[in-house]
């Protein structure tokens, strides 16, 4: 099992950028692949962003694209979140996962391992 907990949520403007971080503790974390979902109250919980375990492929979903950037050290065992552009839709609970796989997924039943969540707020 992967324990993993977030950090560097918080308030921002929109316009503003913020940048999350995963740190994991385990072994099989630098070979999973790993993503980045948030939920906002009374709405599903959805995948951001994943990346593979090489970092080599990356996915992004339609309203973040070309805006948040993942990336992942593995030799930290730490993973990040670059978010840039926010706008008071980005509001959510931030919470980093571990996939049981290691190619790239967005599926929430492909990940074994979750975090906590980080708050992001961002006003308009």
């Amino acid at each position: 099992q992967v324990q993993l907990v977030e950090s560097g949520g918080g308030l921002v403007q929109a316009g503003g950028s913020l940048r999350l971080s995963c740190a994991a503790s385990g072994r099989t974390f630098s070979s999973s692949a790993a993503g980045w979902f948030r939920q906002a109250p009374g709405k599903e919980r959805e995948c951001v962003a994943a990346i593979s375990w090489t970092g080599g492929t990356t996915y992004y979903s339609g309203s973040v694209k070309g805006r948040f950037t993942i990336s992942r050290d593995n030799a930290k065992n730490t993973m990040s979140l670059q978010m840039n552009s926010l706008k008071p839709e980005d509001t959510a609970n931030y919470y980093c996962a571990a996939s049981k796989y290691a190619s790239a997924t967005t599926w929430p039943s492909d990940f074994g391992s979750w975090g906590q969540g980080t708050q992001v707020t961002v006003s308009s």
